[in-house]
């Protein structure tokens, strides 16, 4: 995988974005900011990925219509309500497009909308309305945190990565922000990731790469095993890189493929760092499966244990647990050749193989699973498939924190 620069600026660092965040009147918290704007200079050729609950967020519904022509030029996303199962739903997503089309000065059908928070509440609307002056004002180049930190809901920390990578010689950036805490499972479960890029692409390229980049980073993820109502990711191209227009099947697509899997995998491991109630952050990476399909199915069986999540959470070596998630998996597998091996930084133990336990130090094994952030790494004898899932352990907080959300 070649590698990338790390940069920063978030979504304001690709060519010819600027964003913002600011406090409209949705969360009672006035410190807290909870509208966000990500504007274009121009048209974008666009795409989104939007969550697999039958139930999806009015403004998840919006967004597909507008992005049918494939361009979008800004997004609007609020915090604290989710506008999810209101009959008034739809109505007031297309509000918050024109807020952005006023505040933005481009056509509401070419604005993303999303929204999280509470599902099942109207959304007041009249907050929006009158933030649009604020939102028009406080636009700049350097908006990136603002946007993050406004998407936030029960996120402990925001989430903005960017990159800078070479298409034939010229200089490309992909950046991000994301939030997703809870009701986290891997099928594009509840997270938000709104993604920008100055590279010349196709929009079939953009569409395709988006996919899939989605299946192997965010469709990795899993915090509780709920899928949200209101899961999207999108991406929009300004095309202000000056690259030549990269297409499918190309050198030149790989490597932005390449640029965008590492900026969404960045982002899906600080959701999962980030889970709600979370001590540990949990890897599971696994190799030698038959195929890319059966190794999904192994990382996320295992990461979406609740059994082994709480097996985590007690530095408790107990590996059976990962067996019987690969059993139940759907994987085709030969059970009686599975490795598996805990890793931190304080080392790494192999604890069963070929399907069977083996001698340990217990000591040990809690020592190394002591630790913020724990590796289970399954090894198959199948083929030669590999995959990483994110995920994190569950604990007594992750109940307080969601038997009192509304509250």
């Amino acid at each position: 995988m070649k590698k990338v620069t790390w940069i920063q600026g978030g979504v304001c660092a690709p060519k010819g974005f600027s964003a913002t965040g600011v406090h409209c009147g949705i969360r009672k918290n006035r410190t807290k900011v909870d509208l966000a704007m990500i504007v274009a200079d121009k048209p974008c050729n666009s795409a989104a990925v939007y969550t697999t609950n039958l139930v999806k967020a009015a403004p998840l519904l919006v967004t597909a219509k507008n992005l049918k022509n494939g361009i979008a030029q800004a997004l609007i996303c609020n915090s604290g309500n989710a506008n999810t199962c209101n009959a008034d739903g739809e109505a007031k997503a297309l509000v918050m497009c024109e807020v952005a089309s006023k505040a933005a000065k481009v056509s509401p059908d070419d604005v993303i909308v999303a929204s999280t928070g509470v599902i099942g509440q109207p959304l007041p609307i009249e907050p929006i309305i009158r933030a649009e002056k604020n939102l028009r004002e406080t636009l700049s180049r350097e908006g990136s945190i603002q946007a993050a930190t406004a998407i936030m809901t029960t996120d402990t920390y925001l989430k903005e990565k960017a990159v800078l990578f070479e298409i034939a010689g010229e200089p490309c950036r992909i950046g991000g922000i994301a939030k997703g805490s809870g009701m986290i499972n891997p099928n594009m479960a509840t997270l938000l990731a709104f993604l920008t890029t100055d590279v010349v692409i196709s929009q079939d390229a953009l569409v395709k790469a988006l996919k899939d980049v989605t299946e192997d980073t965010f469709n990795m993820v899993s915090v509780d095993g709920d899928t949200s109502t209101n899961d999207m990711l999108s991406i929009m191209a300004s095309g202000m890189a000056g690259n030549k227009e990269i297409k499918v099947g190309t050198p030149e697509y790989k490597i932005f493929e390449n640029a965008l899997f590492q900026i969404c995998a960045k982002l899906s491991r600080e959701m999962a760092k980030d889970g709600e109630g979370a001590t540990k952050l949990i890897t599971c990476n696994v190799s030698g499966a038959s195929s890319i399909d059966s190794a999904r199915k192994i990382a996320r069986a295992v990461i979406n244990s609740s059994l082994v999540k709480t097996a985590i959470f007690g530095a408790d070596a107990n590996w059976g647990r990962i067996m019987c998630a690969l059993g139940y998996s759907g994987a085709k597998v030969d059970v009686n050749a599975v490795s598996v091996t805990f890793a931190s930084s304080k080392g790494k133990i192999l604890v069963c193989q070929n399907g069977a336990g083996v001698d340990f130090s217990e000591e040990l094994a809690k020592e190394i699973l002591s630790e913020n952030e724990v590796d289970i790494n399954i090894g198959c004898s199948d083929g030669a498939s590999s995959v990483t899932a994110y995920g994190c352990d569950l604990t007594y907080e992750y109940v307080r924190i969601n038997g009192d959300y509304r509250s």
